[in-house]
């Protein structure tokens, strides 16, 4: 028996009102930036200026009616992630670059939500929600220091939390090379 491919149907593309209808069920899905909801209906829009067109249009209805706001969004983000993740400032602002909100509301943000809160208390935080024990040996130490770097935290707090337990100096002075890690290069152990 010979199988035969899958006929393809000709792709349609969605006008403006459809185009709109599509941007509210994705909305209502889950929070999403100008830039996301740009990307996704730029799938379904019709090439070319007419299609940007659209898309243009949709966006600034969707503005008006108060469903897409960048700077809700990263206040939202920014809070949920500091309180139920407990993550730190270095890895929502990470977040918020890939997710395409400006850098101006970035720093605006996380100066509201992260300028009066204590780095250290909120990594003590971290620790407990992932469980991470006090490290006792190298390999322990490192695999801490590269979970703390990766949840955004800076490198003297993380230094100064484990000068606290104690880990001795020559252990510290071999994760260096972690410490300048990108926060999203590390390994995510969640």
């Amino acid at each position: 028996m010979v199988l035969q491919p899958k006929s393809r149907k000709p792709r349609t593309f969605l006008g403006e009102p459809a185009l709109y209808n599509y941007a509210i069920k994705a909305l209502g899905r889950h929070m999403r930036t100008e830039t996301e909801l740009r990307r996704l209906m730029a799938t379904r829009a019709e090439p070319g200026p007419h299609g940007e067109a659209a898309i243009q249009t949709v966006l600034a209805r969707l503005k008006d009616h108060g469903y897409l706001n960048d700077a809700s969004y990263a206040e939202t983000y920014a809070r949920l992630r500091q309180e139920n993740e407990k993550l730190g400032a270095r890895r929502v602002r990470q977040d918020l670059q890939q997710k395409g909100i400006r850098s101006d509301l970035i720093a605006k943000t996380l100066e509201a939500r992260y300028g009066t809160t204590n780095e250290e208390a909120l990594a003590r935080l971290h620790f407990v929600r992932k469980r991470i024990a006090k490290p006792t040996n190298e390999k322990e130490t490192a695999r801490v220091m590269r979970r703390l770097v990766a949840a955004g935290f800076s490198t003297g707090v993380i230094y100064k939390i484990l000068r606290q337990w104690n880990v001795p100096d020559e252990e510290l002075a071999a994760l260096d090379n972690l410490a300048t890690e990108d926060p999203g290069e590390g390994s995510r152990e969640e």
